[in-house]
C-alpha cells in the first residue's frame, strides 16, 4: 500500500499561485522574470503536455517546492509554470523552508533537500512522479565550468570564483531549461505510458 502524503487537496490549495509567489519574492525577482521569458515550450512540447493532462490518470496538478534564493529554482520554476500554462494545469508553489514535511517526502537520494522539486499529480491528488533540482546535462556542465575556471584563474578568491561560475552558468540556463523539459517529458511518457 502506498504511503499517504502530507499533500492533500486542501493543503495543495494553500500554496502560492505563480503570480502570488512572484509578487512576494524578496530575492532574484528579476531573474525569475528573465528565466520565465527564456522557458519557452515548442509546439511539440505543448501538445505533449496537453496530451499528458488528458490521458487517463494524467496530470491534473503540479506542485513546486523551492526557495527564491536558489539559482536552480529561478531556472526550474518557470519551466514548471510554462508546462502548467500550456496544458491548463493548476500549479502551486510552496517555500521549502516553511514546509519541511513536504520536503521530507521528496529528499534527493533520500537525504538531500535539493530544490526545486516539481511534483506531478492527477486531478484527485494521486502522485504520478517528481523531478528534482536540475537536468543531468547541467550537472556535467557545472563540473566542466568549475574545472575551466580553476585552470584559467588558479589564484581567484572564493568570491571571484563564484562570480565567474555564476556568469558562465547563466549562459547555459536556456539550454538547461530545454533539457529539463525533455527529462520531464521522458519521465511522464514512462509513468503515463504515453506514445
Amino acid at each position: 500500500m502506498a504511503k499517504s502524503s502530507v499533500v492533500t487537496s486542501e493543503r495543495f490549495a494553500t500554496g502560492f499561485t505563480y503570480q502570488d509567489y512572484i509578487a512576494q519574492v524578496k530575492v532574484n525577482k528579476e531573474q525569475f522574470q528573465t528565466f520565465y521569458a527564456s522557458a519557452q515550450l515548442n509546439p511539440d512540447d505543448t501538445e505533449f503536455f496537453r496530451k499528458a493532462s488528458r490521458a487517463p490518470g494524467g496530470i491534473g496538478k503540479i506542485l513546486v517546492l523551492g526557495e527564491d534564493w536558489c539559482p536552480d529554482v529561478c531556472r526550474g520554476l518557470p519551466v514548471a509554470v510554462r508546462i502548467a500554462e500550456a496544458a491548463g494545469i493548476e500549479l502551486r508553489f510552496f517555500p521549502r523552508d516553511k514546509n519541511p514535511d513536504i520536503m521530507n517526502e521528496f529528499l534527493n537520494q533520500g537525504k538531500f533537500m535539493s530544490i526545486p522539486v516539481i511534483v506531478f499529480y492527477t486531478k484527485d491528488m494521486k502522485q504520478i512522479c517528481h523531478w528534482i533540482e536540475r537536468p543531468e546535462i547541467a550537472n556535467r556542465d557545472m563540473v566542466q565550468i568549475r574545472e575551466q575556471i580553476q585552470k584559467e584563474k588558479p589564484s581567484a578568491t572564493q568570491q571571484e570564483f563564484m562570480e565567474a561560475l555564476r556568469q558562465r552558468m547563466m549562459g547555459r540556463y536556456p539550454e538547461w531549461q530545454k533539457a529539463s523539459v525533455q527529462e520531464i517529458r521522458q519521465m511522464l511518457t514512462e509513468k503515463l505510458a504515453l506514445k
